[in-house]
């Protein structure tokens, strides 16, 4: 089975690592959307396709992660449409999502969506580490190691 993982990843946290490995013990292959993937340089969306594709595929290369593949999914602002772009860019047998949007397109597509696991979403959220990069709190320990050192050459 393939299976398809939907974010925006902004950034990409230890969460979401944990979320790929789970998914990859029941399926073999993970493709990962980056979704909203025009969006970058905004405070909820600060980092652009190209650096969060980067994050993503450092990290899993360091865990070693080998059956992903990344592709970039800009927003329509029409559901069927969207769903249509991802498909005509990959296949996959079923979605992995906790948002309620992204399962709702998928399913009125015929998808099966399935939930995964949370893990400490008030400490491992993008939000979260936003705010803090912003605060000049330590977010540092939310990420995987390669993320941290990308985001410290981006944001000094």
């Amino acid at each position: 089975m393939i299976a398809l993982f939907v974010g925006r990843f902004q950034p990409f946290h230890l969460g979401h690592l944990k979320v790929i490995k789970e998914i990859l013990k029941e399926n073999e292959k993970v493709i990962i959307a980056i979704g909203s993937s025009q969006e970058n340089g905004m405070e909820d969306n600060p980092f652009s396709f190209e650096e969060r594709r980067k994050m993503i595929r450092d990290s899993l290369n360091r865990e070693g992660v080998k059956t992903f593949e990344i592709i970039e999914v800009p927003d329509l602002m029409d559901d069927v449409k969207w769903v249509s772009e991802i498909r005509r860019k990959c296949s996959f047998d079923r979605v992995y999502s906790r948002n309620p949007w992204t399962a709702r397109c998928f399913r009125k597509a015929g998808v099966p969506v399935l939930e995964h696991g949370l893990y400490e979403k008030e400490k491992y959220s993008a939000t979260e580490i936003r705010k803090r990069m912003r605060a000049g709190k330590r977010w540092e320990k939310l990420v995987p190691e390669s993320v941290g050192q990308h985001i410290r050459l981006l944001v000094p």
